[in-house]
Parts: C-alpha cells; sequence; structure tokens
C-alpha cells in the first residue's frame, strides 16, 4: 500500500511528537519518507533533536541577564501584543 503524502506544515506540526516517538507507525513512516525529499523539514528535525540532546543532558545553562525581558518585547513587537 502506497503512502499519503504529508505536508510540510503536517509535518512540522508533529516533529517534537515524532522526536519523541509519539506518533502511530502510519505517521511515523510517512514523516520519513517525507523527510528523505525535504531538507527544510529534515533540519527541522535535525535541530529539534539537537535542543532535546542538549536540555535533557542536565548540564543546565544561563540566559544572559535581561534575555526574557528582550524575547518577549521583541516577540510582543512581532505579535504586535
Amino acid at each position: 500500500m502506497a503512502l499519503v503524502e504529508i505536508s510540510c506544515v503536517e509535518v512540522l506540526r508533529e516533529v517534537s511528537n515524532y522526536v519523541d516517538n509519539d506518533v502511530d507507525r502510519e505517521l511515523r513512516e510517512r514523516m520519513e519518507e517525507h523527510f528523505k525529499g525535504c531538507e527544510h523539514c529534515l533540519a527541522v528535525l535535525d535541530g529539534t533533536r539537537n535542543i532535546v540532546r542538549l536540555v535533557g543532558d542536565g548540564r543546565a545553562f544561563e540566559v544572559p541577564a535581561g534575555f526574557s525581558g528582550r524575547l518577549r518585547s521583541v516577540l510582543a513587537r512581532k505579535l504586535r501584543i
């Protein structure tokens, strides 16, 4: 049976579940097939895996002083909150 193509939007919506092995077999196969032909989604997958590895390795890191406030400010401007 041929796999139904999956869009980049669907892949990006599920990429963190994919990394956590929290997708069903059919969706995993569709995503794996998509990664073979989509460099952008493959890069997002690699980045997500790297972040999970960095955060999950037990070595906490601190962000620079004032970072949270600056981030909120940038997000508010971008989202026009």
